[in-house]
């Protein structure tokens, strides 16, 4: 994972990208299972970011755009990724208390109105509110703990999801999305739910932005090729072109990758010509062809994007932007999808 450095530039990208006030925090202590959250309640809207038949920020979007949720016809299971940054305020270290409400407005704030947004224009929108694991975990070299705080985290993922099943899915068609630690439970949901079970006829597409995922994660759920293919997924993690991680070979080297303006794998140059547009802070405005997209063995490069602001961006790790640089065109791909589900069933 990065350095110390590294850690400091990406919290900064945060903070400009998504308005948030990021720390990076050191855990000194071990997971211990007895001092845990309390398991959450998914029957209350407020175990939820964002549930279709209430207002909040994932009704939002800017200027010129839509939010058809009241008539989509597909659903989006949101899985949002790690705002638990900070040294913990209360006493609860590993995993989130979803009942922080300083937390949860900066989620709300921050992916639930910058990322989850993308998809009210074609499905309605639910989001769990998850004891999301720590970010030290990406950090820490003590598998225990990276594993015993991601059990908790997916414990609630997977419940929510289940009471989305039971209370809200209807036999919809179903988009996942998720980003970052939100990818490493969608992957889980997948294989556990989708992959060679009735479910997976339900599948549109799964966004699965911001960590690694390899070809073969899914052997009946294939990486997505073309624009407009259904039931299968997308893939990629963006950096500045011509940077490779020092982490490359921890698993973006066997990544899929998916360029989110031609929506293919191969490595073929994509100009910001092509693009549909990105949305920054202010989140009310579009920025059109702010980004182009290059493949490049398991990495999506781009040219460093210019906007009001951009000068004081000194990494070229990009991943707080994987989804909101190129906003309208996943929003767009999302819409084109969901319709050639809806003709083909």
């Amino acid at each position: 994972m990065p350095s110390k450095l590294k850690l400091i530039f990406f919290s900064l990208y945060c903070a400009l990208y998504l308005n948030t006030r990021a720390q990076v925090y050191t855990i000194t202590t071990h997971f211990d299972s007895t001092n845990i959250p309390p398991t959450p309640d998914y029957s209350k809207p407020g175990s939820w970011a964002a549930l279709p038949d209430r207002i909040d920020n994932a009704d939002k979007t800017p200027k010129g755009l839509k939010n058809n949720q009241d008539s989509a016809a597909a659903d989006v299971f949101f899985i949002y990724p790690t705002s638990y940054l900070d040294q913990p305020d209360d006493k609860y270290i590993w995993n989130a208390d979803i009942n922080n409400k300083k937390l949860n407005e900066k989620t709300d704030g921050n992916s639930i109105l910058y990322q989850s947004t993308i998809f009210n224009g074609s499905c309605k929108v639910y989001a769990p509110h998850y004891r999301q694991a720590h970010y030290y975990i990406f950090i820490t070299k003590d598998m225990h703990d990276k594993q015993a705080a991601l059990e908790v985290a997916y414990t609630d993922v997977k419940a929510a999801f289940e009471y989305y099943l039971a209370h809200y899915h209807h036999g919809r068609p179903i988009v996942i999305a998720s980003h970052s630690q939100g990818t490493i439970h969608a992957a889980r949901l997948l294989k556990e739910f989708f992959m060679d079970k009735p479910l997976q006829e339900k599948l549109v597409v799964a966004y699965l932005v911001g960590m690694p995922v390899p070809k073969d994660s899914f052997p009946t759920i294939v990486p997505c090729t073309q624009a407009h293919q259904i039931n299968c997924f997308t893939c990629w993690n963006t950096f500045e072109k011509k940077y490779i991680p020092p982490y490359y070979e921890k698993g973006l080297i066997n990544a899929v990758c998916t360029n989110p303006i031609s929506w293919t794998t191969t490595e073929i140059y994509v100009s910001a010509s092509q693009s549909k547009g990105a949305v920054v802070r202010p989140f009310d405005k579009v920025r059109p062809k702010l980004c182009d997209a290059e493949v490049h063995q398991g990495l999506l490069w781009i040219t460093k994007p210019k906007f009001p602001g951009s000068a004081l961006i000194r990494t070229p790790i990009y991943h707080a932007g994987d989804y909101n640089l190129f906003y309208l065109d996943v929003r767009e791909n999302v819409a084109l999808r969901v319709a050639e589900y809806l003709k083909t069933h």
